[in-house]
């Protein structure tokens, strides 16, 4: 007795224990953060300043200066006026000329530095070099379609202006550049590839390996983004692409890593060919050129190499990034013009993989020392051939390095001391991914290095750039606070078009298909705010509306009114504000802010998030609050609808681009509807899990049916629409179908638990029937088994067995609310064979009694998890299992002792009744544990240990719907894929173990008939 009371204590601590690891793993903690504040302005209603009569403009003879000069007559155009010559002498006859003189003495350190003045007669650029005379062209270009002032007011000496770009170094991404609009890829809205390469068009399976006709497709691509952009006042773009350029021939005798005759270096030859000079022309008109690469990049080729050379990926090892350095030092070779390279080490694997070739990224990079070890050799290189790298700290939940991104102290762990003037180190300007409602990045106001800021025009978790969504004045507010803390901030890279999948969202390419034009309101933005970070950020949206949409000055003053109010629809519509406005951890994560929105346009229905989102939301108080954003969101949508209602159809340049930005505001209008009616259904349903209110219980029916037909009105409109789609509800759909089982599930719940323990008590009380008293003994003291009457009824044998089955059984098909079959057969497969496994092991002996020992036990497991079950269903069950970390833990630790209570109780009944030798029950336990395992360990690595969870998490809906369709729960939770296979073996191992020993004891010990 004593052996099993601190048998009982020590599974209490054991699980006492379990509950502790799976607390630190699961637990939530939340805090409030410092959110920036924003204060939408509208500019007023003011008159265009005319456009000065420019009728010649002389230029050096110089094609970067020709086509800024183009840029101004296209300008003049624009606003009705003739377009003047453009020539190298200024014309003599009427009108007034814009000269350009290159060769003054420079204005300062900045080469882009220009001298602006004239008089109404005659207007004068003067630059010490070409690129400060290109700037001041595309700046007069830009007063002169902004309908601005072109000449600045003078000073008190009356000299000319001088001006100079505040930030010497403006990127973009490569635009839409490479990607082809694709109706049907689109509208299945499931292709979340990731891979951005621009030359993916290009690719021939075989020699010649690129398609020419492709390639002047891309090229012209290409050259109308890079004027877009030099226009707009960036002066460098970022083009994907490493690897498939570089052959590795200063590797060893030049075959080392690709052997004579690989396709590999035909192929990158044939690229080199083909690009060099499609990437070249921006370069000649002035760009910096970036190609961008994850790390670490490889081909099967390169990977075999490093694994005969070095043993495998031994990225922390100097001599490992050799290889690494001479193909950098072939590819400037080849593309001399290329001024850098960019790097990632934070993202990788398949999902961004190119279709037609091997070359891939991996998570490899993601130590300290590797980190550290990589830059030292990168930056060897790219010193001698005077260049630049540049290194992304976007490595959020990887590795060592894993808050490098937001983390100061992991900034100067990683990066200090690395103080090269070749490094620039470029980094997101918000405490995480491109959401709203998060902080500045704390890390762009430390460290020595050279810093460039990123921001993301088309942003891709708020419709991906299908919404209205002004973030000038966000995006001045960060700025110039990273200027004011840091005075090694040096430039901006702007994503117009990258960021999330390339065919999710909105059939919208940057210039070239779909309603661009609105998210060009913040590329555009931001290449004035990088010229001069305190130029008024209503003014600029202002002159932006003038260039687009009308230069009406009653129109121009509603658009902007309607772009100002865009901030508070979005940051109310997409996002639950008491949430968003804290930091959270859960699942040994940083979930984004907006969690219930999963990754780009998926609704989740999952209980991990939506129970997390209410916790936070509830602990603030402010469920109702949250309920009443999404309404107000609604109210701001239907109000710029309004606004743009009310403009005069005649004011504007382009009466489709009305009808567009009409369209867009009727479907986020409808969006936020639905959303709305979802976020209240949510959250009061899980209001009523934590209270139980019937007014929570009545609000929530209420908006599930204003959400029902809210969804179907919003899936019917759009559904397939390539330009406006359809949100994705699926996942919304399944966690509110189980939502709406919750009443039944814990009524069921209440009444099984009932019967079971009135079957229990009476086993207690009475001896009659049998079976029920063996089952109270097996499961209470299972050491009274051995004295149980051995004479039992048929009915007593199928009664030990039915109820604790029918028990067992019912209990989970209400925890899975009858709709996960995944999950009962690997719970009610593991009794299976638990039992199956130890019946046979008795061989011809009577297993009544082990049928009410594991039976008894069986029935307090029931009775445990239907207790939890009763309050309020198995969504009450998932509340506490994810917010309540004391109920969680009381429960895991007396759930576990149950578990263990078995093992127990098993080895009672087969040493007590059954007489079997300890080395007999020792086997027994090792094959019943281990058989299981091993069979259940096969079959989830038979399907694939991806595959079987996302089966078994669609079914229950409990982590986020999206994560397998995105990026994989096995990634995103980082379990090891080897995890069936390390069960089966454990299993086997356990199974061997006990088969062994069995052997054993019948060598030496042989029965009466042997």
């Amino acid at each position: 007795m004593r052996r099993v009371v601190t048998s009982a204590l020590l599974l209490l601590v054991l699980g006492a224990l379990v509950a502790w690891g799976v607390g630190g793993a699961l637990g939530l903690s939340f805090a409030p953060v410092s959110v920036p504040v924003e204060r939408a302005a509208a500019a007023p209603a003011t008159p265009l300043v005319a456009a000065p009569a420019i009728s010649v403009i002389s230029v050096p003879a110089e094609p970067r200066l020709t086509l800024a000069a183009k840029a101004v007559a296209d300008a003049l155009v624009r606003r009705g006026l003739p377009a003047p010559a453009i020539g190298q002498e200024p014309a003599e006859g009427p009108g007034m000329p814009l000269r350009v003189v290159v060769g003054v003495a420079p204005f300062g350190s900045s080469l882009e530095a220009y001298r602006l003045g004239g008089d109404g007669t005659a207007i004068t650029i003067e630059a010490a070099g070409v690129a400060g005379a290109a700037t001041g062209l595309y700046a007069v270009a830009d007063r002169i379609r902004s309908g601005s002032a072109v000449l600045p007011a003078p000073d008190l000496t009356g000299a000319p202006a001088v001006f100079a770009p505040r930030l010497g170094l403006r990127l973009t991404d490569a635009g839409s550049v490479g990607r082809e609009p694709d109706p049907a890829a689109f509208a299945a809205g499931t292709d979340y590839s990731l891979n951005t390469d621009v030359v993916g068009g290009a690719l021939r399976p075989a020699a010649p390996w690129v398609d020419q006709a492709a390639v002047a497709r891309i090229d012209a691509q290409f050259r109308q983004f890079v004027e877009h952009s030099l226009a707009q006042g960036y002066n460098g773009v970022v083009v994907p692409g490493f690897l498939e350029y570089v052959t590795f021939a200063l590797v060893g005798d030049g075959h080392a890593v690709y052997p004579a005759g690989d396709d590999h270096i035909a192929r990158a030859q044939a690229l080199v060919e083909a690009f060099g000079p499609v990437f070249r022309h921006a370069a000649d008109l002035g760009m910096r050129v970036y190609l961008l690469t994850d790390m670490l990049a490889v081909s099967p080729p390169l990977e075999r190499y490093l694994e005969r050379e070095f043993g495998g990926l031994k990225v922390a090892d100097p001599r490992f990034w050799q290889v690494y350095q001479l193909g950098l030092t072939e590819l400037f070779q080849a593309m001399p013009f290329v001024s850098g390279l960019m790097v990632r080490i934070g993202e990788g694997g398949d999902v961004y993989r190119q279709p037609g070739w091997d070359y891939s990224s991996k998570l490899a990079v993601t130590g300290v020392d590797a980190v550290r070890a990589m830059l030292r050799a990168l930056l060897g290189t790219a010193g001698t051939a005077g260049k630049d790298l540049i290194f992304r700290t976007w490595t959020v939940g990887v590795g060592a390095v894993g808050d490098l991104h937001t983390n100061p102290a992991s900034y100067e762990e990683v990066l200090g001391g690395i103080d090269d003037p070749h490094l620039i180190v470029s980094t997101k300007y918000t405490l995480g991914d491109f959401y709203s409602h998060l902080p500045f990045n704390g890390t762009l106001e430390t460290g020595t290095h050279r810093r460039i800021v990123e921001f993301q025009a088309r942003r891709e978790f708020e419709g991906f750039g299908a919404l209205p969504n002004d973030l000038t004045g966000l995006h001045q507010q960060a700025l110039r606070r990273f200027l004011a803390a840091n005075p090694h901030v040096e430039g901006v890279w702007t994503w117009t078009q990258d960021g999330g999948p390339l065919r999710a969202g909105p059939m919208t390419l940057y210039l070239r298909t779909g309603f661009w034009q609105l998210y060009d309101l913040n590329a555009y933005t931001l290449g004035r705010l990088a010229h001069d970070p305190d130029a008024p950020a209503e003014q600029l949206t202002a002159d932006w509306v003038r260039q687009t949409f009308s230069s009406d000055p009653a129109t121009v003053a509603a658009v902007c009114e309607m772009l100002a109010l865009s901030r508070e629809a979005v940051t109310k519509g997409l996002y639950i504000g008491a949430y968003a406005d804290h930091s959270v951890r859960a699942l040994g994560l940083e979930p984004p802010p907006m969690m219930w929105i999963f990754e780009w346009d998926i609704a989740t229905g999952d209980s991990a998030a939506l129970t997390s989102i209410y916790a936070v939301t509830a602990a603030s108080g402010a469920v109702d609050a949250a309920v009443a954003e999404g309404e107000r969101a609604v109210e701001v949508a239907a109000r710029m609808r309004a606004l743009i209602t009310a403009t005069d159809p005649a004011t504007w340049r382009d009466p489709v681009l009305r009808a567009k930005l009409l369209d867009t505001l009727t479907y986020e209008a409808d969006l936020f509807g639905t959303l709305g009616a979802y976020r209240t259904m949510v959250l009061r349903h899980v209001q009523w899990l934590d209270t139980g209110s019937s007014a929570a219980y009545d609000a929530w029916r209420a908006a599930e049916r204003r959400y029902e037909s809210a969804r179907d009105a919003h899936v019917t409109r759009y559904g397939g629409d390539v330009d406006l789609p359809a949100y994705n509800f699926t996942a919304a759909d399944l966690g509110a179908t189980r939502a709406d089982r919750d009443p039944l599930m814990a009524w069921l719940a209440r009444a099984l638990f009932v019967l079971l323990l009135a079957a229990l008590v009476a086993g207690a009380i009475l001896r009659r029937p049998a079976a029920l008293h063996a089952l109270w003994t097996g499961a209470t003291r299972p050491w009274r088994v051995a004295h149980l009457d051995a004479a039992v009824s048929g009915t007593d044998r199928f009664l030990v067995l039915a109820v604790p089955a029918t028990a067992l059984i019912l209990s989970r098909l209400v925890y899975t609310w009858f709709a996960a079959p995944a999950h009962l057969v690997l719970t009610l497969g593991a009794w299976l064979l638990f039992a199956l496994t130890a019946r046979l092991l008795l061989g011809r002996r009577d297993p009544f009694h082990l049928w009410a020992t594991i039976g008894g036990v069986a029935l307090l497991r029931s009775l445990l998890l239907l207790a939890a079950l009763a309050v309020r269903g198995p969504g009450h069950y998932w509340l506490e299992f994810w917010t309540a970390p004391t109920v969680r833990a009381v429960y895991i630790c007396v759930a576990f002792a149950a578990f263990g209570w078995l093992f127990v109780a098993t080895t009672l009944v087969l040493r007590d009744h059954y007489h079997l030798r300890r080395r007999h029950v020792t086997a027994t336990l090792l094959l019943v544990a281990g058989t299981p395992l091993t069979l259940l360990g096969a079959l989830v690595t038979a399907i694939g240990l991806e595959r079987a969870l996302t089966l078994w998490n669609d079914q229950l809906a409990l982590l986020p719907w999206g994560l397998s369709r995105i990026l994989g729960i096995t990634v995103y939770l980082g379990i090891p894929p080897t995890l069936p296979a390390a069960a089966t073996t454990t299993g086997a191992l356990l199974t061997a173990a006990g088969t062994t020993l069995l052997l054993l004891r019948r060598r030496r010990f042989p029965t009466p008939a042997q």
